[in-house]
């Protein structure tokens, strides 16, 4: 029996594998190199341990801070370890450092002498602070903002408790976006609102599904000059305050130190596999980096960024080469504002024509059915062959929208960039959602890999079509 050439093929493919030896130039989207791009993903657990690797060794990665940092460093570092060209793109970002906070119901109707109620909260990012010894004030529940809007003569000296349930059965039947842009709706503008009219603080029911006493921060528009104390409470604790309420007046003392501090310089990673025919021509596929400090963003959106290096990973151990540039970022502040998404939108605006679609992934890494697109219906069409590839793995729906809004990508969306992002079971993702258990353990290995292969295959198809698809006048708003 000869040995050496099993041996030197055995050599050959870990080599190829890891990226070594050159690629080939199998740019074609046929079924078989489409097939093998999803099997090869669906067997590969290399976005799983970026993940591990993420969260465990980072943890928490809000802008501005230590770990938003690290997570550029390791980020940047594994790409060029798979051999892609690295780009650090400046961002400017907010620095907002959580500081303390406690709540605690101090008087209600009928109160037993001597008790007072812990309340359950958390700061929501770009709050304003306490005095260092809280402030007490009386509380005054608001279900909508035509509610605060005609009650505005009582908001001046309170605290505004925002008492919106999220509809969870809504998410459980496939519309968990929805639910979510109608409670966070309230979270970003209720605070602002409420500053406006004279309100010396803000509570917002947390927007999420799963009432474990478990606060959900986020993002909030305060503005300089009317950053009131703003936090997220517990659903149980919203309804409690709520019920106290119908009983009579309720006080609450709230202590919140957090800070604002001057902007901070961070990074995109930009990570490019460079086209063999059309390099200048880009497909982006992409995660943020950041994440909010209460925990470690598995999901949110650390599971977006591993998948999409895991795009590059795949084709590296295929040996395939794209026709386009398949350009892998992770996006920098998109919880706390989009300066990442932004930034980029703004570097690259006077050549959009050579973005030729861009991918975020940003809604966990649940049961994958497949992918979403913000095109013209005519194009629809022309990702039959793609769907068909991924009905081996379930994975086979594709739904047209006319816009997204995908949080880094809209400002490009808007001005005619093709945008796409996977489409997820996101049934359970607004249980842990900006929570402190957001964590790895709640990612499931085999969702992620299918994931990868919506990913992998999307990125692929869209960067060795034959042609771009149009961008149109009608698209650019």
């Amino acid at each position: 029996m000869n040995l050496r050439k099993p041996l030197l093929t055995a050599l050959a493919t870990c080599l190829l594998g890891a990226g070594i030896i050159g690629n080939t130039f199998a740019a074609s989207n046929d079924a078989d190199t489409l097939g093998k791009i999803r099997d090869a993903a669906m067997q590969d657990d290399y976005a799983y341990k970026r993940l591990e690797d993420l969260t465990d060794l980072v943890g928490p990665r809000l802008s501005g801070s230590a770990g938003a940092a690290a997570a550029v460093e390791q980020v940047a570092a594994e790409m060029r370890k798979l051999g892609a060209k690295v780009t650090l793109q400046p961002v400017k970002v907010p620095h907002w450092v959580r500081g303390e906070e406690k709540g605690e119901i101090v008087d209600y109707a009928n109160r037993p002498a001597n008790i007072t109620q812990k309340v359950v909260l958390t700061a929501l990012g770009g709050s304003g602070a306490t005095p260092a010894a809280g402030l007490t004030a009386e509380v005054i529940v608001i279900r909508d903002l035509d509610e605060l809007q005609a009650r505005a003569a009582e908001v001046k000296g309170r605290i505004v408790l925002f008492d919106v349930a999220f509809d969870q059965s809504m998410a459980d039947r496939g519309l968990a976006g929805p639910a979510y842009g109608r409670g966070s709706g309230f979270r970003t503008q209720g605070p602002r609102r409420a500053a406006d009219l004279g309100a010396v603080g803000a509570l917002v029911r947390s927007v999420g599904g799963a009432n474990f006493r478990l606060p959900h921060t986020g993002f909030t528009a305060l503005q300089d000059g009317k950053r009131i104390p703003a936090a997220a409470v517990s659903a149980e604790d919203s309804m409690l305050i709520a019920r106290l309420s119908k009983r009579g007046a309720v006080k609450l003392k709230l202590t919140l130190t957090p800070q604002m501090l001057p902007e901070a310089n961070s990074f995109n990673v930009i990570a490019d596999l460079p086209g063999s025919e059309k390099p200048e021509e880009v497909v982006i596929v992409s995660g943020h980096l950041d994440s909010w400090d209460l925990a470690t963003g598995a999901h949110d959106d650390g599971t977006g960024v591993t998948g999409a290096m895991a795009v590059i990973k795949t084709l590296n151990q295929l040996g395939l080469k794209p026709k386009r540039t398949i350009r892998v970022v992770a996006w920098m502040s998109e919880e706390n504002g989009g300066a990442g998404g932004n930034a980029y939108h703004q570097a690259n605006k006077a050549a959009l024509d050579k973005q030729i679609a861009a991918i975020e992934s940003d809604g966990g890494a649940g049961r994958s059915f497949g992918f979403q697109a913000s095109i013209r219906p005519q194009y629809e069409k022309l990702f039959a062959a793609l769907q068909k590839s991924l009905v081996p793995i379930g994975a086979g729906v594709f739904q047209r929208r006319d816009f997204m809004g995908a949080g880094d990508l809209h400002a490009m969306e808007a001005d005619g960039v093709p945008t796409f992002q996977p489409l997820v079971d996101t049934s359970a993702y607004f249980n842990w959602h900006h929570t402190a258990a957001d964590t790895f353990d709640k990612v499931d290995p085999a969702e992620l890999k299918r994931h990868v292969a919506v990913l992998s295959t999307l990125s692929w198809y869209l960067a060795n079509m034959d042609e771009p698809i149009g961008r149109t006048p009608e698209q650019v708003k």
